[in-house]
């Protein structure tokens, strides 16, 4: 595929997708992927269905996201010791028999702290798809701009997920026992594992094998902006396993990598802006509920916003950008934290339109996957080279942790002064995590400054 310097159109995507070693796991990771948009609401859904009991319901929601907050980093690790055929096939197995027999237990007399238990094992087994599909592109796409589209493609994937997820469990739901959509997940999440482990991308990142990092883009005007063939990175090595020593990976214990210099303050930024997300979730359930006066609008809002960030990412990943991406990072984020703040004075008003709503929504989703894509690339080269998978899972656990504290600030709001101040909430959440970036600007340039002597990095 020619990707042009300056210019890449959308039919470059279908490019990628044209690619079996590229289409294989990715849409085994979408499949896999689904349990994610559809576990949380399915066990509140559930609970709520079957014990009749909001509070015990909210409660094993959250059970299940603190497992995967705390578990996320110790498969990212996995992955890359193990690899990840053995990681994704064990966790994608073990955490849909434990959501199984939660199922099971909820419709039986089980006791209320059994339900609990379990949902933090379905949540603390939970497979690290989303950081082995990010390894996984790299081998795919050896070039570095059909990588940036890969990265693009996945991110849009994940935000479309987030609004299908759901609307296909209420959908089941609507035509079925509350038993069958979770029955629906157990299936997507051990049958999408599966297939992804049996991929040829999988099985190529076995134990040892270490993925290039994809090259950040230099500032513009130096030779990164030059005109040029297409750049592509060093060849992908072959698997080496992992010294052993009596049966057993001998690699020295290092802190986690969550300390790595760097990686804290990118961490830091990722919360905030979760923060911001978990706020404008429930908000915008609290707007069409108590503001609007009708639950069935809060579809067409998730839509904008789902449509504007898949938009968003695909627009970014096809355009050649001349700057670093840590300089670009709190300028998108600004983006997302002002049409935010814009949406909670629009919301204020006596009798806000959704003619004037949906289109604010859709303006502020534009930013939302673009910023996970530079996150995730920031990550990638402030991280250690042969612990890129414990990398993005640690950036699983900000995403889970923050959207948690911001759903719980969000209820609270929301039940003391009305759904306009959770979002202007929700927007200074966004803001503060641009100005994080901002701070952050003169460490992660001296981090990421090329070596004397090292070869330009082109995007």
């Amino acid at each position: 595929m020619d990707l042009d310097a300056d210019r890449v159109e959308m039919k470059d995507y279908l490019g990628v997708l044209r690619n079996p070693r590229a289409a294989r796991p990715f849409a085994a990771a979408v499949v896999a992927r689904l349990p994610v948009s559809m576990a949380p609401l399915g066990l509140v859904l559930l609970v709520r269905g079957l014990r009749d009991d909001w509070t015990l319901a909210g409660i094993v929601a959250g059970a299940f996201a603190v497992g995967v907050a705390v578990g996320s980093p110790f498969w990212g690790r996995g992955l890359d010791r193990y690899g990840q055929p053995r990681v994704i096939a064990a966790t994608s197995c073990a955490s849909a028999a434990f959501l199984l027999a939660l199922t099971l237990a909820t419709a039986g007399p089980v006791p209320g702290p059994a339900l609990v238990v379990l949902a933090a094992l379905v949540g603390g087994t939970f497979p690290p798809v989303s950081p082995a599909m990010r390894a996984a592109w790299r081998v795919v796409l050896p070039d570095v701009r059909q990588q940036r589209l890969g990265y693009a493609l996945d991110a849009v994937a994940v935000e479309t997920l987030f609004v299908g997820g759901p609307l296909l469990l209420t959908l089941l739901l609507a035509v079925t026992s509350p038993l069958v959509p979770m029955l629906a997940t157990c299936a997507f999440l051990a049958g999408g594992g599966l297939l992804y482990a049996r991929t040829e991308a999988a099985r190529s990142l076995g134990p040892g094998a270490v993925p290039p990092p994809t090259p950040e883009p230099g500032p513009a005007g130096d030779a990164a902006a030059a005109p040029g063939p297409p750049a592509t990175a060093p060849p992908v090595p072959a698997p080496v396993p992992a010294p052993r020593g009596r049966g057993r990976p001998t690699r020295p214990r290092e802190a986690p990598v969550a300390l790595t210099a760097g990686v804290p303050a990118a961490l830091l930024v990722l919360a905030a802006m979760s923060v911001g997300f978990g706020l404008l979730d429930v908000s915008l359930a609290g707007l069409a509920e108590v503001v609007l006066g009708s639950p069935d609008k809060l579809g067409f809002m998730f839509a904008a916003i789902a449509g504007g960030s898949a938009l968003g990412g695909l627009l970014y990943g096809a355009r050649q950008w001349r700057s670093e991406e840590r300089v670009r990072l709190p300028v998108i984020l600004g983006g997302f934290g002002s049409g935010t703040a814009v949406l909670a004075v629009v919301a204020w008003r006596p009798d806000p339109s959704m003619l004037v709503l949906v289109p604010v929504l859709f303006c502020a989703g534009l930013f939302i996957s673009p910023n996970l894509i530079v996150l995730q690339s920031l990550v990638d080269h402030l991280a250690p080279r042969h612990r890129l998978g414990e990398a993005q899972a640690w950036l699983s656990t900000s995403v889970t942790a923050g959207g948690a504290v911001g759903n719980a600030l969000a209820g609270r709001l929301i039940d003391t002064t009305g759904p306009q101040l959770s979002l202007a909430v929700a927007a200074a959440a966004v803001l503060l995590g641009a100005a994080l970036a901002l701070l952050a600007q003169p460490r992660w340039r001296t981090l990421l400054r090329p070596a004397p002597g090292a070869a330009v990095r082109l995007s």
